[in-house]
């Protein structure tokens, strides 16, 4: 099994004394002043779940924008703060962008266009040319950030996710010699939906600045070697999965299925959060005899199929009267990029939907539907993933999804049932020994509650337990060693 000690080893083995960087636009920690004071939330994110532990390990430098209202105060002249805070393991480097900046680049051409494109969703993306340049100006910020970090150094830069899709070809630019890689960590779409983007070519070009470029599973990689092939001159290397561009430079593109640390995720779920409010109030709205309680744990966004998952939970209701009362579904998450109108209406249908089942049957002493609008911290997470018996993971379209690996890895009572989208990339690790539905089939969806409820416990421990197996043997370490040791090969 891979562990940090592993993954260490091969940083150290692969890189030698090369600076480890990671580049994304979220921010592993967040300084902001509550009440007067200064305090750090580390987000409930996947992408901070999935590379805190990694930026642990190798002492390395993590490039982000700084989002913090308390940011500013914390960092030195060069924008850098060592984390996590008391442990000062790597190092933060922070870049400050404008209002106008985040809402072209972040909420504009990120979140409006990238990512609605590349989610089969059914959400038109827009395309706008002022967004577009704010974006690449953004991403030429981070460049020059993550150059003056570095120096004349030798660097290993790997990039995260959409927002930077520029990057690696304005490093390249002026540093033919860094190793640049890229890990996609949302779907790549078809070429026939990708090349109704006005600025294709330009995105695929800068992500081709990569020597490797990384896809949760082997049919995105599809896509988007498609994708180049019909779009650009390039020689395409199926067998060994490469692009060749530019007079025979090479990128290479392969499929890394992202997972979590679960020994760091079961030892934070077994520690006493009895003192956290939000977690008492939400136990206090829970009805004292209920005997299910289901959780969502979602970011409000139209990819999750919260909507479907309400109306299920409404027939599931209809179709099993017995459930009343004896079952309570919990959805945390706030909504998100509330500047993105098609957001806004989405959180007023998920409001409505809310409030119609809960007033459909509603006793005077039980709801069903109980929902924390709020942002949560990864301790709250962790303590309503031990308070469930079933963990709900409904999205419409997802790369992989960890809050269905983080689920898993926090229950070390070996109870609980994950019922989980076909359409998450954690289906193809995790179908077996999951309740697997489709979120579109609201009947199918209803019954899918009713058999993860009813499961007997000797069924779920069963299942329960080769699940956790499966966490634990392709964990973040193995996930890490197997991107590095796979670029180190291209060096």
């Amino acid at each position: 099994m891979s562990t940090r000690e592993s993954l260490q080893e091969v940083l150290k083995d692969k890189i030698g004394d090369a600076l480890f960087v990671v580049v994304s636009n979220r921010e592993p920690y967040i300084h902001r002043w509550s009440e007067g004071k200064l305090v750090v939330d580390k987000p409930a994110s996947g992408l901070v779940t999935a590379m805190d532990p990694m930026l642990r390990t190798s002492n390395g430098i993590w490039v982000a924008h700084g989002s913090g209202n308390a940011d500013r105060r914390v960092v030195d002249k060069k924008s850098r703060v060592m984390v996590p805070p008391g442990e000062d393991l790597y190092t933060l480097k922070r870049v400050w962008l404008t209002k106008e900046e985040e809402r072209g680049y972040y909420y504009g051409f990120s979140n409006s266009t990238l990512w609605p494109l590349c989610h089969v969703a059914f959400a038109r993306p827009t395309f706008d040319t002022m967004e577009w340049e704010t974006y690449k100006r953004v991403n030429q910020i981070f460049a020059d950030a993550v150059l003056e970090e570095i120096g004349d150094r030798q660097a290993f830069i790997w990039i995260q996710d959409y927002h930077l899709a520029l990057l690696p070809a304005m490093l390249k630019e002026k540093r033919p010699d860094l190793l640049v890689a890229q890990f996609w960590h949302i779907p790549w779409p078809n070429p026939e939906i990708f090349r109704i983007c006005p600025w294709n070519k330009e995105i695929l070009e800068g992500m081709l600045g990569n020597d490797l470029i990384g896809f949760h599973i082997k049919m995105h990689c599809e896509n988007f070697i498609n994708t180049v092939d019909q779009s650009m001159e390039v020689r395409v290397d199926r067998e060994r999965s490469a692009i060749f561009h530019h007079g025979g430079v090479g990128t290479k593109v392969l499929d890394f299925p992202i997972s979590v640390d679960k020994e760091m995720i079961g030892k934070d779920a077994e520690k006493d959060y009895s003192y956290n409010e939000v977690i008492q109030d939400a136990k206090r709205s829970l009805p004292a005899k209920c005997k299910y309680i289901a959780v969502g744990v979602d970011r409000v966004d139209y990819t999750k199929g919260i909507p479907e998952r309400l109306r299920a939970v409404d027939r599931f209701l209809e179709k099993y009267p017995h459930m009343v009362r004896n079952f309570v579904y919990l959805q945390m998450g706030a909504l998100s990029r509330i500047r993105i109108g098609l957001y806004k209406s989405l959180n007023d249908e998920i409001n409505q939907l809310v409030d119609e089942i809960n007033w459909k049957y509603s006793t005077d002493d039980w709801t069903p539907i109980v929902f924390l609008r709020r942002n949560l911290t990864y301790p709250e997470v962790l303590a309503f993933y031990k308070m469930a018996n079933v963990c709900i993971v409904s999205s419409l379209h997802d790369g992989m999804n960890l809050v269905a690996k983080e689920f898993v890895a926090s229950r070390s009572d070996e109870d609980g049932v994950l019922l989980l989208s076909k359409f998450t990339g954690a289906a193809r690790e995790l179908d077996e020994h999951s309740v697997i539905f489709n979120p579109y089939d609201i009947e199918g969806f209803a019954d899918a509650i009713h058999e993860a409820v009813s499961m007997p416990k000797p069924k779920r421990r069963r299942r329960m337990r080769r699940l956790r197996e499966i966490v634990e043997e392709n964990n973040i370490y193995r996930w890490g060693e197997n991107f590095v040791s796979e670029l180190a090969k291209l060096a």
